[in-house]
Formats: structure tokens, sequence, C-alpha cells
């Protein structure tokens, strides 16, 4: 732009000293006067030359410095590769971890419910068992008191058939008394409970006792049942019959 500017200049000077030349020639003088002629003064006028840009010397890469760049990005690519490895890494062991503790969770909750059903079933099991229990011990209460029951028949008319009722006895009168019996079915004691009032009638019952002897049928009975229901035997004797 500053080489235009004085490239203009210049020239403008140049046109005004040809003009201000041709304006002296064409005006009339005296005859006497001489022309005098002007040279016009050229103005050596150029363009002034703008300076050269600075190149921007780049320096030259060298072997090493390529070298090293390429060793610095594939230092970078290797440290990029190693982090997304580590991240994987580190992402793969935190769902193995994730899963075990899942899986473990799972199992746990797998024995738990294996323990609470065990559980259940060993009260179940128990609840039958003792449910099987009592109604064993209310089987065998009941055949006891069955075969009690045959045997304490087979006493009373044991007993029926060996008393002689004294001529005194009356209607309404009642003797019990209590045999003493060892396993044989051997009478070795026996114990008025209550009296008759009537004497005769008192030693007419003790003699039918006596006179039973024993009772043989008894050893056939379980020693269990003997010492529960015919260790000791209550007899109630009265003129209608004789009960147990």
């Amino acid at each position: 732009m500053k080489n235009y500017l004085s490239y203009g200049v210049g020239a403008i000077g140049s046109i005004c000293i040809h003009g201000l030349v041709l304006s002296v020639l064409l005006i009339p003088g005296d005859g006497d006067t001489q022309a005098i002629v002007i040279q016009p003064q050229y103005i050596n006028s150029k363009l002034v030359e703008l300076a050269p840009k600075k190149k921007v010397v780049v320096p030259k890469k060298t072997k090493s410095d390529a070298a090293k760049k390429k060793r610095e990005r594939q230092r970078r690519l290797d440290a990029a590769k190693a982090k997304a490895n580590a991240d994987a890494q580190k992402k793969k062991k935190a769902d193995l971890d994730r899963k075990e503790k899942e899986r473990l969770a799972l199992e746990q909750d797998r024995l738990e419910r294996e323990r609470l059903a065990e559980l259940q079933r060993q009260k179940l099991a128990a609840e039958f068992a003792q449910t099987l229990a009592e109604e064993q011990l209310l089987l065998k209460a009941q055949e006891d008191e069955v075969a009690a029951n045959s045997y304490r028949q087979l006493i009373s008319l044991r007993l029926s058939e060996n008393w002689s009722r004294p001529p005194s006895a009356r209607r309404g009168m009642e003797t019990l008394i209590r045999l003493q019996l060892v396993p044989t079915g051997r009478v070795v004691g026996v114990t008025v409970l209550k009296s008759s009032g009537d004497s005769a009638f008192d030693r007419s019952v003790e003699q039918a006792a006596f006179k039973a002897a024993q009772f043989i049928e008894l050893q056939q009975m379980s020693p269990s049942l003997f010492e529960k229901k015919f260790r000791q035997v209550d007899v109630s004797f009265s003129p209608q019959d004789l009960r147990l």
C-alpha cells in the first residue's frame, strides 16, 4: 500500500510540471522577449520495494526427533491401551465380584431355606412321633384296660365261687377288701377297707379271698400291667354281686 502511494504522488507532480510549461508557451509575450524554455525535471520515482517477508525457518526434523516422536506416540498409545486394559480388568473384576456376591447371597438364601425346611420337617416329625406315641400309649392303655377287665372278671368269678354268704347277709350290706397279690397270682394278704357292719359278713368275705388262694391266670399278663393294676386289687362284696 505504501509503494502505491509513493508512485501516485510522483505521477501527479510530473503532470503539474508539464502543465506549467505548456501554459508558458501558449501565453503571448513581447517580441523582444526570448522564450524561456524550462526543461522539465523528471522526478525519479520508483516503487518502494516491500521488504520481503521473513520466512519462518522450520527446523528440519531429524531422524532422532521423528523416532522420539514415534516413541512418544507409541508410549501414549501403549499407555492408553494399558489404561483401557486396566479399566477393562477392573470392570471385569467388579462384575465377577458382583456375580460372586450374588451367587453367595443366593447360596446363603438357599441354605437358609433348606435349614428352615429341615427345622419344619423335624418339628413335624417330632409332632408326628409324639402323636404316634400318644396314640400308642392310648391304644396300649385301652388294651391293658380290656385285659385288666378280663382279669377282674376272672377274680370276681373265682371269689364268688368261693364265697359262702352267711345267714345274716342282707340286701344293702357291703364289705370292701383289698387283696395283696404277687406275680404268680397268689393272695398273700387281705385287708378290710370298709366293713359291712356285720362281723359274720366280713369274715365270710375274707374267707372267700383265702379260699381262692391263687389266680394262676395272672401269670400270663405283662409285668407292667400287673404292677400297675394287680399288685393290689380292691373288691367290693355285697349280697347282690361282687364289684371290683
